[in-house]
């Protein structure tokens, strides 16, 4: 291990010491000929750039040893703070970090945003879903272990002699920050290990993440009510009660009514503007109005943008690419350096007084017991067994950064002192590297029960599937028959798992209660069933003048799992897709969906039930192909039939002679066996079919023509290019079928 971060991270730690002298002896030169009280704007960078460097160091280092990053950032802030740089080199320390007031003023406003943005992101990773899940062992697991250490940090705060405090006639106000900081655990902390062990999806890391997201919004809620009572300076029942009904009414409007404003307001930027990333400056408008809405009802700005981060988490047009683009904002930017500074503000130095070395042992004593107790009874509450609740009391025991956070909230509002500051970062630091090798150790010993193995085989299942990855669509159709019937199949697909859906006309605006009828369906009960279902997707109506591959450029670009094409030009006259299909296909990189009407659904794309055919190879595209399918029936549909075709047809006598009939029937049956087995997932209901020894196009064709078949789902491969070509099979069922098709590409 030695040698391996001696080799990744040797060139870099020498730059870093190098970047530090230079850094100190101009800093040194600037220092001797400005006044102190000059903000200099090229130290600010320079702090910036040293507290980014060392922390991603010291974050790779601590990451491939098997601890948080988080961890290595807080010790970089220590490591360039008075504890170690300023006892080795005092006055190159002062002369980078210097002590006043205005130039200390420019890195905590980074600081104070980075809170904000760090709680943003806590908030978006909060799945309430998981929290409901697993809620009756994780509520107990978690008001048994926030109620246990909330005590015992309250009671020591009670008794704390008045020198360790910064205003003693607020002794209550800090007991409660104290009772806080021990009692909260870290998310991310325990989330990291739990995916680390692959148990993200078991039933005791379900309760461990849903125990630390209850522990975090309980902690902050608690923050919001405490900062409430330290800005009023005084504590009462006039401002318990504003502080805690402020906290309450806040929080039911956002979860009712400002749920609706957030998902309207994300929905309405992401349709609306053609600029790059606004939804990401959206989710900040949000965060930050919240902040303030927080802030003038007299509670901290970080319950706002912790709640506005769980709003904007659930919304339905969040899609991967717009989180990580936030994601990677505070992580790279202000992550580093809120934690770097915070280590910057705890002097270890302190801890060289027995007093406060005591002092701080029995902290992290206190609040490792008090944590323990209270999860593992709280695992005992919740009907776990004795190895289940030992997990959960190893694993809640870490506190991480939102320690931190809580200790640089009361420092900042003057209720914390410096050294008790330091004590709880300290606390902080050992908890959270003691934390992941006992989790590890504890995890390592429970057995996987069976009903448990067949949840998570299940579960596996479906993570491999198509429809089930599927978060956005785009649909771009015209006013043909190709273009109604392409609507009808992209409701059915949307209808199927509530996906959120986009529209786009690629003619002049047609009325949206045209769009709506043929995207819903009439006429039948399974259509009014499917119709009840679309409406509960949101569904973007757009119309464009601009040309359809441009169009389709543009809204692709707003990120989306599949592209259904239904448009009027889409067979050539001399065989194959026309060129107008095949450019708008080819200004999206992903999978798309190309709709051809044809017999019963040229005049009526919504006459009678659909009756599908879909041929199945075995591969990756065939089963893509069969999702679809079984997405776009409902109860009342005939059943889909799965065609597989085994053809020596076009081979030479030697070649039919090495298809050897038994590992080819076993092949069969496996195809077969596993489409069967999707259907019975889904619910519902397959035949089979089999054809021996023609070719593949012609058993399709003859097949649809003898099961009277009104569509056929084709898997299909996409090659690279603006030529749209399939392959030979699907090029001749295109010519030659009188059947709709939906070719389906990888």
């Amino acid at each position: 291990m030695r040698k391996i971060l001696s080799a990744s991270c040797g060139p870099a730690l020498r730059l870093v010491i190098r970047l530090g002298a230079v850094l100190s002896a101009s800093s040194a030169a600037f220092a001797a000929d400005q006044p102190p009280t000059v903000p200099s704007e090229a130290l600010f960078i320079a702090q910036i750039v040293l507290l980014l460097l060392v922390g991603r160091l010291l974050g790779e280092i601590m990451q491939r040893i098997g601890q948080p990053a988080v961890m290595g950032q807080l010790i970089a802030g220590v490591s360039l703070g008075p504890s170690v740089f300023g006892a080795l080199w005092p006055e190159g320390q002062h002369a980078i970090f210097p002590g006043g007031h205005e130039q200390k003023a420019m890195l905590e406003a980074v600081s104070d945003l980075g809170i904000l943005m760090l709680l943003l992101l806590t908030g978006m990773e909060t799945d309430l879903k998981l929290v409901k899940r697993a809620r009756r062992a994780a509520v107990s697991v978690s008001v048994a272990g926030i109620a246990v250490p909330f005590v015992c940090g309250f009671l020591l705060g009670q008794f704390l002699p008045e020198a360790m405090l910064p205003r003693p006639d607020q002794r209550l106000i800090t007991s409660m920050f104290l009772g806080t900081a021990l009692s909260v655990a870290s998310v991310k902390i325990v989330a990291m290990v739990v995916r680390e062990m692959n148990f993200m999806r078991r039933k005791i890391g379900t309760t461990l993440v849903a125990s630390a997201i209850i522990d975090d919004t309980v902690g902050w809620t608690i923050i919001a009510i405490t900062s409430g009572l330290a800005l009023h300076g005084v504590l009462n029942a006039t401002t318990l009660a504003q502080s805690v009904l402020g906290t309450g009414l806040f929080l039911l409007v956002s979860f009712t009514l400002g749920r609706r404003l957030v998902f309207a307001l994300i929905r309405w930027t992401n349709d609306t503007f053609v600029s790059e990333v606004p939804v990401v400056t959206a989710i900040l408008v949000v965060m930050g109005v919240m902040a303030l809405i927080t802030h003038l009802i007299g509670i901290h700005t970080v319950l706002g943008a912790f709640v506005a981060g769980i709003l904007v988490g659930e919304s339905p047009i969040l899609t991967r690419h717009i989180d990580e683009q936030l994601r990677g904002m505070v992580i790279a930017l202000f992550m580093p350096v809120f934690f770097a500074l915070a280590g910057l503000n705890a002097d270890l130095s302190v801890l060289r007084d027995p007093h406060l070395l005591l002092l701080t042992l029995g902290l992290i004593a206190i609040a490792s017991v008090g944590k323990f107790s209270g999860a593992f009874l709280g695992g005992a509450l919740g009907r776990l067994s004795g190895r289940e609740s030992l997990a959960l009391a190893c694993g809640m025991n870490a506190r991480g950064s939102t320690e931190v956070i809580v200790a640089t909230i009361g420092l900042s509002l003057g209720v914390i002192s410096h050294d008790l500051f330091t004590m709880i970062v300290t606390m902080a630091v050992v908890t959270t590297l003691a934390m992941p090798p006992m989790l590890r150790w504890a995890l390592s010993r429970l057995p996987v029960h069976e009903e448990e193995s067949a949840r998570l085989a299940r579960e596996a299942f479906e993570a491999k599937g198509f429809i089930t990855n599927v978060e956005r669509l785009l649909v771009a159709v015209d006013n043909s028959a190709n273009g109604e019937l392409a609507l009808h199949l992209a409701g059915l697909i949307a209808g199927s798992r509530g996906i959120t859906t986009t529209i786009l006309h690629l003619e002049r605006t047609r009325p949206e209660a045209t769009i709506k009828a043929a995207i819903e369906g009439t006429g039948s009960s399974a259509a009014d069933a499917a119709a009840e279902r679309v409406r509960r997707v949101h569904v973007t109506l757009r119309s464009n003048v601009l040309p359809a591959e441009t169009a389709v450029t543009r809204e692709a670009q707003k990120g989306y799992d599949l592209l259904v094409l239904g448009m009027a030009k889409t067979v050539s006259s001399h065989g194959g897709f026309h060129e107008d299909i095949a450019h708008v296909a080819a200004m999206y990189e992903g999978p798309i969906a190309v709709v051809v009407a044809r017999g019963v659904h040229v005049d009526d794309s919504q006459k009678g039930h659909l009756n599908i055919l879909v041929p199945v190879r075995g591969n990756k595209v065939s089963r893509r192909a069969a999702e679809v399918a079984l997405a776009l029936t409902r109860p009342g549909d005939p059943p889909i039939t799965a065609l597989y075709v085994l053809s020596t047809v076009g081979l030479g006598a030697a070649q039919r002679r090495l298809k050897r009939p038994t590992p080819t029937r076993r092949h069969e049956e496996a195809v077969l066996k596993e489409i069967v087995e999707l259907a019975d997932h889904h619910g519902r209901s397959i035949r089979t079919a089999l054809r021996l020894d023609v070719a593949p196009e012609d058993a399709i064709l003859r097949q649809a023509s003898l099961g009277d078949y009104n569509l056929i789902v084709m898997g299909v491969g996409r090659p690279a290019g603006e030529t749209l070509f399939f392959g030979r099979v699907a090029a001749a069922v295109l010519e030659n079928s009188d059947r709709s098709l939906l070719f389906v590409s990888s």
